[in-house]
């Protein structure tokens, strides 16, 4: 079985990501001894959210374009309310997240993250949740949704928001560690 200290993780994000959302899996995933890379639209750094206001920059290891599916055992994407809303409008996006779940790897989206989802046509039929906000959306786009911290299916997990990071971050551990997950292509 993999071990989450051999782990390859590619966080996808662009502007108005929710600050915890992105820096909590990231810093917690590379204290447990995973690789961690930061891909954006155009390879820079990306302006977070936090609160009220602006806050804070995630630097970027490459762009989305340029992130190989293969090179990865998951997909981890930071919610708040701009950062999804931006990505599942660009094709690279919805390309990577459709590669991942072809693949059977790991993706795992919070907050906000699960409209990328249910663009890419991912999340029919699947126990999720999200920020709930955006439940009707979810539901719409055939998820069976629940009010719960973290929910994993066939090694798609959810989460609802910040207070929820610990869990999200431990299912994502334990769901890469239990290897491929089996699904219909997307």
């Amino acid at each position: 079985m993999p071990k989450i200290s051999d782990a390859k993780i590619l966080i996808i994000s662009t502007h108005g990501f929710e600050k915890s959302e992105l820096e909590v899996p990231r810093d917690q995933l590379r204290a447990k001894g995973a690789t961690v890379h930061v891909a954006t639209l155009d390879g820079k750094p990306v302006k977070g959210w936090e609160g009220p206001d602006w806050k804070g920059e995630a630097e970027a290891d490459l762009k989305i374009a340029d992130a190989n599916t293969f090179d990865y055992d998951a997909l981890v994407i930071p919610g708040g309310q701009i950062n999804p809303d931006l990505l599942r409008v660009e094709a690279d996006v919805i390309k990577r997240v459709k590669d991942f779940h072809n693949e059977g790897k790991v993706i795992a989206a919070v907050c906000h993250a699960p409209w990328v989802l249910a663009e890419a046509g991912i999340v029919k039929g699947r126990e999720m949740t999200s920020y709930g906000s955006i439940k009707t959306d979810i539901v719409n786009a055939g998820a069976k949704w629940q009010d719960a911290e973290v929910v994993a299916d066939a090694g798609i997990v959810t989460s609802r928001r910040p207070d929820d990071l610990d869990a999200f971050v431990a299912k994502i551990v334990e769901e890469i560690e239990e290897g491929r997950h089996e699904r219909k292509a997307a």
